[in-house]
């Protein structure tokens, strides 16, 4: 089947956003995490085989999407502003997936609730703080030594700071065992990244409860304890979500195991559409009722 595919750039009052689409079909729009662009989910797109309209973007700072933050204001709002955008674009109501502080950004955007969405998917979302709220904290410490270790070196002057949290997500070595291009771009990218870690986003534990989309979390079997418990935090917190775990895989999971990532993407936004279609059918055929609802 003939794909139809455009790749343009969205224009909003603070600057360039990346934005792509192809297929045809629910619409499911993936936001990528820190150092990522489109290209992030090349796989799990290849392997969702044509079956929804894919849309894509990047966070601020990386591909084509003007940085809009600075030092003194990195709240994770700045992301959701570039994910609402592309939102709009495409035409709601969508699937929202995300990975990492993309992940994170999804959250913060059903929270708001301004926009008609279907369904989120949660790929390992960078959210440490549900640790200490949850009294975790050696895992929080572990973190957070990590994390003031990296600063401390990015400040410092290191080149390779970043391998810090390189490792910490996807195991020790995993840094040095990137491609020497993959290298050069993180090390041509820690400032971005360290304005993604400093980003706040801190909502009560009970705030979740108001995110009523049917939402799944994926985590891999091999990522960082303090991200799997946190997964687990917030899979109870949130009103309708579930937990699924992928063998063998760490924190960069739609790179390394694309073809598992896309099947439970591609299952939890399919049945969430026969969800829809199922109450639209037994609904009044009068009903203005819409397939998406705002959270």
């Amino acid at each position: 089947m003939a794909m139809n595919t455009a790749s343009t750039m969205l224009q909003d009052r603070h600057g360039p956003i990346d934005y792509g689409e192809e297929g045809t079909g629910p619409t499911i729009v993936f936001v990528p995490g820190s150092w990522a662009t489109a290209s992030t989910w090349r796989g799990v797109i290849e392997a969702l085989g044509g079956r929804f309209r894919t849309v894509t973007t990047s966070l601020p700072g990386y591909g084509g999407t003007r940085d809009r933050r600075t030092a003194a204001d990195t709240s994770i709002d700045r992301q959701a502003e570039i994910i609402e955008a592309v939102i709009r674009r495409a035409g709601g109501p969508v699937h929202l997936v995300g990975h990492s502080l993309g992940a994170l950004a999804c959250l913060d955007v059903a929270l708001c609730g301004m926009l008609p969405l279907m369904s989120l998917t949660l790929i390992e979302p960078v959210a440490f703080g549900l640790l200490r709220r949850e009294s975790q904290l050696a895992l929080y410490e572990q973190f957070t030594a990590m994390r003031d270790a990296y600063f401390q070196a990015f400040e410092n002057g290191e080149r390779e700071a970043a391998l810090r949290a390189i490792d910490y997500l996807g195991g020790e070595g995993s840094f040095d065992a990137l491609p020497s291009r993959m290298r050069q771009y993180i090390v041509r990218t820690t400032a971005t990244q360290v304005l993604d870690m400093r980003s706040t986003f801190d909502p009560p534990l009970s705030a979740f409860a108001n995110i009523l989309l049917p939402t799944r979390l994926i985590c891999g079997e091999r990522s960082p304890q303090a991200l799997q418990r946190s997964a687990e935090i917030l899979t109870r917190a949130l009103a309708n979500a579930s937990l699924c775990t992928i063998a063998g895989a760490t924190h960069f999971m739609p790179g390394t195991h694309a073809a598992e990532v896309a099947q439970r993407i591609g299952d939890h936004v399919s049945t969430t559409e026969a969800l829809a279609w199922d109450s639209l059918s037994i609904a009044s055929p009068f009903s203005s009722r819409s397939l998406g609802h705002a959270v």
